[in-house]
């Protein structure tokens, strides 16, 4: 087979092998069908008489077996040369001897019994043949398109690193470098909308970074000084300085590119022990017919050798389209390549063969069973507060907030043509919420945490907020001067197909069981609407 590259290059060109298999596939293929329609009903349609028939299925048969197979009888000789009988081995003699036996039927019929001959011709196999040909040349396409799914799977994780990275001079000035040209303790700006060039650590700024291409998670994460970098996450919004810390192939994505080329490569424990079979199968089916010739031509009846070699030639047509050679790599193969152009790749070719054995699956809540988009869903006041006034309040605070859930109210209110101010400061809270001035008022909008910190009683909403929790929506309380004002509730609504998901794996007896950082209350409420309790 031609050599593959560790790992695809992204202007790597369509597969030439692949070309070359497709060309003699769809080209032969006519001639094979036709071949084949005359081998199994051209004695009853009377189309040809006497040996009539043989010429023409020589003519049909030759460019497929010739042309169409050549790569193979090189493949089989290879083998032979280099002492490693295979597949490749017994195709190769298979449709030789169902070939060669059909030409010398046809070319000199003489030689034949004449108890072999029936309407005045000697049976032929050229079908026989040309069909293997045919259908080991789908095979291979088969493999080699499912192998450019999985290379393309590879490209499409290689084109997340970014081309080139914003480098910080020691003199305070900024240059555009390629990526390549990074070095293990550079500082480079990261500016919002940009993808995080290598991995390394936040050392000014502040940010909320995507890293749903590596984790699945579609929440943006808050990132702070201190706080590590993965290369190639997306920064929304604000400006981060970093230092590079691994670069090249130490980086994390390198290192999931170069884990998934090796799945590519990698055999299933079932293949390998096709691999290790098939080297004894072709010795012992290449034994079987020379006993086969020689016991029909020493004990045999008269002509014993002339049916001695048919009956050999037959022992190696029927072994030649071996499924334990050609059906195991060609099913690993299509399962890695329909995976892989359905996002999901395969650490090993061993977790194919697995799979089937899976009785659990854990699933991530956000983003996998949910939209992973938070949505807003309603508002509400106490202590002289209106849900409107609530809303306004929260999402002008929430304006200098990069939080998913602060980008929900805050839309959500300009979508209401609620006119929001600047607030006069703003402050994270450190994943439990805000703190702000806005129109003279200090506000906190965040979780239970933070509303105990502030030393807010949260009572007199408490029983609605744990109502709303039943039902699967986040709740964000809303304090003004020191005193409850309202809350808001933010939901993530269940993705239509994750209802039939569940129920198609429940009825295949896979236990469903997910995974969540949200509240308890919360997460059972998914569950319940899931049927997972």
């Amino acid at each position: 087979m031609t050599l593959e590259p560790v790992i695809p290059e992204l202007e790597e060109e369509e597969n030439p092998e692949l070309k070359d298999f497709s060309l003699r596939f769809w080209w032969t293929l006519p001639l094979t069908v036709i071949v084949t329609v005359l081998a199994m009903a051209g004695h009853s349609l009377q189309l040809f008489h006497g040996t009539t028939q043989n010429w023409v299925e020589l003519a049909l048969a030759t460019p497929v077996t010739l042309w169409g197979g050549w790569v193979f009888f090189t493949r089989g000789i290879d083998s032979i040369r280099h002492r490693s009988p295979n597949m490749w081995t017994l195709i190769g003699l298979g449709t030789a001897a169902a070939y060669l036996y059909s030409v010398a039927a046809t070319l000199v019929p003489q030689w034949f019994p004449a108890a072999f001959a029936q309407d005045g011709r000697i049976g032929v196999y050229f079908e026989a043949a040309a069909v293997i040909i045919s259908l080991t040349l789908l095979g291979q396409m088969l493999e080699l398109k499912a192998r450019s799914q999985t290379s393309a799977a590879i490209k499409s994780l290689l084109r997340l690193a970014p081309k080139t990275a914003r480098r910080i001079k020691p003199d305070g000035q900024e240059e555009d470098i390629p990526l390549t040209h990074v070095h293990q303790g550079d500082h480079l700006r990261v500016r919002p909308g940009e993808k995080v060039p290598v991995d390394g650590t936040v050392l000014e700024g502040e940010s909320a970074v995507d890293e749903s291409m590596l984790t699945g998670e579609p929440l943006p994460v808050t990132k702070r000084v201190g706080d590590a970098l993965i290369g190639a996450t997306l920064n929304t919004h604000g400006s981060l300085v970093m230092e590079a810390q691994k670069v090249g192939a130490e980086t994390m994505l390198s290192q999931i590119v170069q884990m998934v080329a090796r799945a590519q490569r990698s055999k299933a424990p079932m293949q390998r022990m096709a691999d290790a079979v098939a080297g004894y199968f072709v010795v012992g089916v290449i034994l079987i017919a020379i006993l086969t010739f020689f016991g029909w031509g020493l004990l045999g009846p008269e002509s014993g050798w002339v049916f001695g070699l048919i009956n050999a030639v037959a022992v190696l047509i029927i072994a030649c389209p071996c499924a334990l050679g050609l059906a195991t790599p060609m099913s690993v193969m299509v399962a890695t390549g329909k995976a892989a152009s359905s996002g999901v790749l395969f650490r090993d070719a061993s977790a194919i063969e697995n799979l089937c054995k899976i009785d659990t699956l854990i699933v991530d809540k956000t983003g996998t069973l949910t939209e992973g988009r938070p949505v807003f869903h309603s508002a509400e006041g106490t202590g002289g507060y209106d849900s409107n006034e609530v809303l306004r309040l929260a999402a002008s605070l929430d304006q200098g907030s990069e939080h998913p859930l602060a980008h929900a109210i805050v839309d959500h209110a300009r979508g209401q043509g609620i006119a929001l101010v600047k607030p006069d400061t703003f402050e994270s809270g450190s994943g439990i919420g805000v703190r702000g001035q806005v129109d003279d008022h200090q506000l906190q909008l965040g979780n239970t945490a933070l509303m105990d910190e502030a030393g807010v009683d949260i009572t007199p909403l408490r029983n609605r907020a744990e109502q709303l929790r039943l039902e699967g929506i986040s709740i964000i309380y809303l304090a003004v001067d020191g005193r409850l004002a309202g809350l808001l509730a933010v939901s993530d609504p269940i993705k239509p197909t994750s209802q039939q998901a569940v129920s198609k794996l429940q009825s295949e007896d896979v236990k469903v069981i997910m995974a969540t950082g949200d509240g308890l209350t919360t997460a059972r409420a998914v569950a319940k609407q899931l049927g997972m309790v």
